[in-house]
């Protein structure tokens, strides 16, 4: 009987497919950090975060008319905020309506079966743009060019990740994997898109919100941040799992952030620093990828790596030697933490109010 082509016992084989994602998540993520760090431009670390999301999905290569297509997706929300902090100035509850009304499209264009990365792109460019610019509207030039150098950068290493490590050919991947590929998932039904949509402004609106009125919220970016991928998750997700996966993605994302924080308080370097993104892509990366399509926990452990890293990005910029970036840092794991906490919370009181119920009307 030939056994060349039985692999070892006890030494499963990950699919090459898998395997090339999560190595190219690693090189693109990594090389993003760094160029960023070394360049040194404020919010730096929003052009790793932005390469994590493209690099995420298990799409090819974005073309260029894609690749603007994702950059309006984060700065047209931008300008977008800007037309609504004069309603937040002189007729704030009628902002607040707009602001409700723009995250509820942004969820729902994600629930219905939209780009997961377009929709964090929206729902992150305008929570930052009016819980910033609504405070200081001095910074609102600053975070929009900001945040589109981070978008077209984070876009460049997407593409350079890919040149060096393409796609596997249709063959290659069909021999690894003979059984039949799964047939995809039919499309949401929009009831139940709409009700995940408002889900997750339930569970983002009170927080922005509260930013919105803080004196102190252009200090709070990076947990806006966190509040707007928390949203997309909540839209994203059933949920049944999403509180549990929430809680997850910030305790794992809270552990890689700490082990981070201290081997980066022993030797400050931008190289180790790179090696640490790169590693801890190849960690949690091997939670996202499965076979040649997603790994049935891929949202949890995708927002666990986005977690780590604004966590501790922000915190290494001030110096990770220095008094105030270590208190700065441990504030804002208890903020995620708090986050974390009640963003399950409000999930289980909206399940509770408004249970799911299955139908069987034909999606349109």
């Amino acid at each position: 009987m030939p056994t060349e082509a039985l692999p070892a016992r006890g030494a499963p084989t990950r699919h090459p497919a898998a395997s090339r994602r999560i190595l190219r998540l690693a090189l693109g993520t990594a090389l993003s950090m760094w160029f960023s760090q070394a360049i040194a431009w404020p919010l730096s670390f929003i052009s790793p975060v932005l390469t994590l999301l493209i690099l995420a999905l298990p799409l090819p290569a974005p073309k260029l008319k894609q690749g603007i297509t994702f950059i309006l997706a984060l700065v047209a929300p931008l300008f977008l905020g800007m037309a609504l902090l004069p309603f937040l100035q002189y007729s704030r509850w009628a902002g607040i309506l707009l602001l409700a009304l723009g995250l509820f499209y942004s969820f729902y264009f994600t629930a219905k079966g939209g780009s997961a990365a377009l929709g964090a792109f929206m729902t992150v460019g305008l929570t930052l743009i009016v819980t910033i610019g609504s405070v200081s509207p001095s910074s609102v030039y600053p975070l929009l060019q900001g945040l589109a150098t981070a978008a077209f950068f984070g876009l460049v290493f997407v593409w350079i990740a890919h040149a060096f490590l393409p796609d596997l050919p249709p063959e290659a991947s069909l021999a690894a994997s003979p059984a039949k590929a799964p047939s995809p998932p039919p499309p949401p039904v929009l009831a139940d898109a709409r009700r995940a949509a408002f889900r997750a402004l339930i569970v983002v609106l009170p927080m922005a919100l509260i930013f919105l009125f803080m004196s102190a919220s252009t200090s709070y970016t990076v947990v806006m941040i966190k509040v707007a991928s928390m949203g997309q998750q909540a839209s994203a997700d059933d949920s049944r799992k999403m509180g549990r996966s929430l809680l997850e993605s910030t305790i794992w994302g809270g552990v890689g952030a700490i082990l981070g924080w201290y081997l980066m308080s022993i030797w400050p370097s931008l190289l180790l620093y790179t090696l640490l993104i790169a590693l801890a892509a190849l960690i949690y990366g091997r939670g996202m990828f499965s076979g040649p399509a997603l790994h049935p926990k891929f949202s949890m452990w995708m927002y666990a790596f986005l977690t780590m890293i604004v966590i501790l990005a922000p915190a290494l910029i001030s110096g990770p030697g220095s008094g105030g970036a270590g208190a700065a840092f441990w504030t804002r794991l208890f903020l995620f933490a708090l986050i974390a906490i009640y963003g399950t919370a409000a999930v289980a009181v909206f399940d509770a109010f408004w249970p799911r119920r299955e139908h069987r009307e034909a999606p349109e």
